[in-house]
């Protein structure tokens, strides 16, 4: 009879954290199943103990992994979990800095008594003047790329690395990149407007005055695309962090690697899919175009979930509820239709926020902006893992070129 042993006992057998663990569930060399009340993963000890007897399992063919311990974030059974939270329960009933908070802390601020996020008049300054002079339609990531150093450069006291200046810095920084964004502000003294980052955000990014329902659905991906484990992004914040870069430097090295189509840039390539569509007809037409270009379809599938990015599912289901009148929505239904006839993989997170920009009639590549605005979060949560390690993230090469020649100097 089958023993079934749960994931605490499970690592423990093996030497290993928790985390471990899951990453060989993420790469199939365990498979645990579901205790009866639904929520525990079980591992049969037999397996465990096989695996124990033949050691850490190393990849014989392909890229090498390198795998990083860490208490932030855990993606297992397509589920996403911030600190033992599912992050789809958090995006629908808590706000962006309560998680953020949850993050960097471990517990869950309480956003209604904390003041709203503010940085310095000297910071919103010197960014504001930083990205006014990029040229008349530069994308939001890239204004966001010149805020940041130029925000930086206002904070001396930025390579203060204790948790407490992490954090402070942190939250002044994600209001700057919110508020020296171009786009209309609150007018002063107006206390109907929304001052939270995603109000703010929301008022920044759209063309026309933003609909509550689509600002909720703003701040849910704010949650939602806050961290997702050790993406390419993340890795190389980490890496930064880790010889103790300060944490202006570590998320200009995130937003940096997140600018790639294959990464957070695909976002941008989903607007201009959805925006190249002019009705629902003319879905197939889109679709089709670039099959034959051999290109693929932005924003869909994704290779951590089997079963569809969850994060997808929800901030669309949200857009859908908010704003099911709308003419973007049915293209972008239209769009998602055409793939699934196709057989073609589900949606991510990145068509979702494109959906998003698109429906709420956001400038082009908000959807970007808004992945970068809520992955600073997650970021700056690495960030402070690593200043607490205080050990460089040093991977070795294995060189495959050609060898020297025999008796060479």
């Amino acid at each position: 009879m089958t023993e079934w042993i749960g994931a605490a006992e499970a690592a423990e057998r093996l030497g290993i954290k928790s985390a471990s663990l899951y990453s060989y569930v993420s790469r199939g060399v365990l498979t645990p199943r579901r205790a009866s009340d639904g929520r525990a993963s079980l591992f049969d000890a037999a397996e465990i103990a096989d695996l124990a007897r033949r050691g850490r399992p190393r990849r014989s063919a392909g890229r090498p992994e390198l795998l990083i311990e860490t208490e932030l974030t855990e993606i297992s059974n397509d589920q996403l979990r911030f600190r033992g939270h599912d992050a789809t329960v958090l995006a629908t009933s808590r706000s962006f800095e309560e998680v953020a908070a949850l993050l960097w802390t471990g517990s869950l601020e309480d956003a209604a008594a904390a003041a709203p996020w503010r940085a310095t008049a000297e910071a919103i300054a010197s960014g504001t003047a930083a990205q006014a002079a990029l040229p008349v339609g530069t994308y939001p990531l890239e204004r966001l790329q010149v805020i940041v150093p130029a925000v930086a450069a206002t904070d001396r006291l930025r390579l203060h690395l204790d948790p407490p200046a992490v954090i402070a810095a942190a939250r002044s920084l994600i209001a700057a990149m919110t508020d020296c964004l171009p786009g209309s502000a609150p007018r002063a003294g107006d206390d109907s407007g929304d001052d939270s980052i995603a109000g703010r955000l929301a008022a920044r990014l759209s063309t026309r005055p933003p609909q509550p329902g689509l600002t909720g659905a703003l701040r849910a991906a704010l949650v939602l695309a806050a961290d997702h484990e050790l993406a390419a992004s993340t890795f190389a914040a980490r890496v930064a962090a880790s010889v103790r870069a300060d944490p202006y430097a570590v998320v200009g090295t995130g937003l940096g690697t997140m600018s790639g189509a294959l990464h957070g840039g695909a976002s941008l390539g989903a607007e201009m899919m959805l925006a190249s569509a002019g009705g629902p007809a003319d879905a197939p037409r889109v679709v089709g175009e670039l099959l034959r270009r051999g290109e693929r379809v932005p924003g869909l599938g994704h290779f951590v979930y089997e079963s569809g990015d969850p994060r997808a599912v929800l901030l669309l289901d949200l857009i859908r509820k908010a704003a099911p009148d709308s003419d973007r929505l049915a293209v972008a239904d239209a769009v998602l239709a055409e793939a699934g006839r196709r057989a073609l993989p589900a949606p991510n997170i990145e068509l979702a926020l494109a959906v998003l920009a698109s429906v709420a009639g956001m400038v082009p590549g908000a959807g970007e902006a808004i992945f970068a605005v809520a992955r600073t979060a997650g970021w700056l949560a690495h960030a402070l893992e690593e200043y607490a390690r205080a050990a460089p993230i040093r991977p070795r090469g294995v060189y495959t070129g050609r060898q020297a020649a025999a008796g060479s100097a």
